[in-house]
């Protein structure tokens, strides 16, 4: 998005699909945070009572692998959404605004590819690690579940990749922007 946009949309003036993708995106991010708290205080709790020699609690370290890998997924959509992902402009910086939009642009539909990919990919996953019931050592949790917020975090991005592409590629596609 443009700088206008981007401070329309945190004031509230950006469209009905900008301010629902920005709701749904810090939902998402939220939720992880949220997620990865109760994790951290897990294991807070399991290091302390280890420490007092009552044991830690079973599987923690599992807990730990699929809580990140949970919320990885989930943050990714408010990180394409605030374009918060790595971008190296060295050749562009030259160009004019409008040619830098432009291909800001087209790269961000590249990323709505790529995420676009990796969830058709994800599902596919799910797919098999539910029918193969695949559990953890530990905690017997399933694998599966953990496929689920990642099918949503990649989905979103691709999503908001897209939305937020559209305008910047191409003029035709304005009606998109956030204004």
């Amino acid at each position: 998005m443009t700088e206008q946009a981007h401070k329309n949309a945190q004031q509230g003036g950006a469209t009905l699909l900008h301010r629902g993708l920005r709701s749904l995106c810090y939902f998402s991010a939220g939720l992880g945070g949220v997620i990865i708290f109760a994790a951290s205080l897990v294991v807070a709790y399991s290091v302390v009572m280890r420490n007092l020699g009552f044991g830690g609690v079973r599987g923690d370290f599992e807990l730990v692998e699929l809580v990140c890998t949970t919320c990885a997924s989930l943050f990714l959509p408010l990180c394409q959404l605030n374009k918060g992902h790595v971008m190296v402009d060295l050749f562009t910086l030259r160009l004019a605004p409008r040619e830098q939009t432009r291909i800001d642009g087209i790269w961000t539909l590249c990323f709505a590819v790529v995420w676009g990919f990796l969830c058709w990919r994800l599902i596919i996953g799910l797919g098999h690690m539910y029918d193969y019931a695949d559990q953890t050592m530990l905690l017997k949790a399933y694998v599966w579940w953990v496929y689920v917020p990642a099918v949503f975090g990649t989905g979103l991005s691709s999503l908001v990749a897209l939305i937020t592409g559209l305008p910047m590629a191409s003029s035709a596609f304005r009606a998109l922007e956030a204004t």
